[in-house]
């Protein structure tokens, strides 16, 4: 698209990017990618992007029963000291442990092996107490990256390999630096001169920052990250309901402005009308990245499938490469949208559910009770256009109890009371009554 094209070619103009690579992958379309100044295959670091990898691998080993989120991380890592640190926490960087490992790690570039980073957590701060708020740290994902490498008993690097690069056909995802790297730059602020910045191994805590990848691999990855059932869809890497729970914010990054949410492991960005984006940022000397997804479910409308766009770039200052990823996916859905799925009739509700269907009131308030592909629903009469549905499930040793597996209260319970006749008369959801016409607390029908 050359809308696409011009919005990269704006920002390496704007940015002074000496070589930046973008790519959009979506489900319903051939990749589009675009570098300037770089091989279309050219490598960049991507920074803080890892911990995307890294917080996957963490779910894996949850949902594999090799450990809890409200485990101590000393419960798996023999660790001197913050042994008592959640993994919950640690994931969305509300632990309170200090940012980087002890050590001026930014000043010299030499970041400590594995066992130079335990023994040093005894010289660790804990800059404020755990769940107080946000507070970013390397430190605390390259424990998390110790603690999945040793349940595994690998590399965490080898383990990576394993779980998510092979299985997703990451191919030009790499710890190490390879061939088709690109040199990272510092842009003078006051000319046009470009100085190369030196690379970095990052040792232990690699599974913070570590990793080399490509535009077109990144842009696979986001997509993911959004709609892990159109990239992965025999659930190889991890769960759509995992990827769910990891996306869901746990804590805002700014108090004053609430623009960016923190979830497990993932960065929330709004974007307007139901509209978020979910990746990371990274940066790295000389680098910069921005990895997003735009997820379906929280549009409330049918977007595109396996949607997600990258931009890396060679400049360390280039704050335009990180706002890229989301200009690209707004023209991208606003200048080529999915196609439009016609409609097509469904089976009725079953018989048990039919007297359901319609109009009911609870709290003083009308929802409209229905059934859409093969579930009840059910959604304010008020609510607007884009509010997804509360979707029940009937348990299965009574039909009559449904359990609401998403939307509003979900997780609570719909009891149905049926007449003589078996129809439906009451319901009670999260123990709130429903009725069919508009009652006090009391019972009191509101008559006219």
């Amino acid at each position: 698209m050359k809308a696409l094209d011009r919005l990269v070619r704006q920002a390496q103009v704007k940015g002074r990017i000496p070589a930046l690579s973008a790519a959009v992958h979506r489900a319903d379309r051939p990749l589009w990618s675009l570098a300037v100044g770089a091989e279309p295959e050219a490598a960049f670091r991507i920074g803080s992007v890892t911990k995307t990898f890294t917080a996957v691998l963490v779910m894996r080993a949850r949902d594999d029963g090799l450990l809890d989120l409200d485990d101590p991380i000393g419960r798996h890592l023999d660790v001197p000291a913050h042994g008592d640190l959640t993994i919950r926490r640690l994931l969305s960087h509300t632990s309170g442990i200090q940012r980087e490992p002890h050590g001026d790690v930014w000043d010299t570039l030499v970041a400590p092996d594995a066992e130079r980073l335990v023994a040093d957590l005894e010289r660790v701060e804990r800059v404020l107490p755990p769940a107080r708020r946000y507070h970013y740290s390397n430190l605390g994902v390259a424990l998390l990256g110790l603690t999945v490498a040793r349940l595994r008993g690998g590399t965490w690097g080898e383990v990576l390999a394993d779980e998510i690069l092979g299985p997703l056909g990451l191919a030009g995802t790499s710890v190490a630096q390879p061939v088709t790297a690109t040199t990272g730059y510092l842009v003078d602020a006051y000319s046009d001169a470009a100085r190369p910045e030196p690379p970095v191994d990052f040792g232990a805590v690699g599974p913070a920052a570590q990793l080399w990848s490509t535009a077109a691999d990144m842009a696979r990855w986001a997509a993911f990250l959004a709609d892990p059932a159109a990239v992965d869809p025999a659930g190889a890497v991890l769960r759509p309901a995992t990827i769910d729970e990891m996306s869901w914010p746990v804590t805002t990054t700014d108090q004053g402005l609430w623009a960016v949410g923190f979830g497990l492991g993932l960065i929330l960005v709004p974007r307007g009308d139901r509209v978020v984006h979910v990746g990371h940022d990274g940066a790295m000397p000389g680098f910069l990245a921005g990895v997003y997804g735009r997820p379906r479910a929280l549009t409330g409308q049918p977007g595109p499938a396996g949607f997600g766009a990258a931009v890396l770039g060679a400049s360390g200052t280039a704050l335009e490469t990180v706002e890229l990823p989301h200009q690209l996916l707004t023209a991208a859905a606003d200048g080529d949208p999915a196609e439009i799925e016609p409609w097509t009739p469904g089976e009725p509700a079953p018989e048990r559910y039919r007297s359901v269907l319609g109009r009911w009131w609870g709290e003083g308030f009308e929802h409209v009770f229905s059934w859409h592909d093969g579930a009840l629903r059910a959604r304010g009469a008020g609510d607007p256009a884009g509010r997804p549905s509360a979707t029940f499930r009937p348990s299965s040793d009574n039909p009559d109890i449904l359990r609401t597996v998403s939307g509003r209260e979900v997780g609570e319970l719909l009891r149905l009371t049926r007449d003589a006749d078996g129809r439906v008369v009451r319901m009670h959801w999260a123990t709130y009554r429903f009725t069919r016409d508009q009652q006090t607390f009391e019972g009191q029908s509101f008559t006219v």
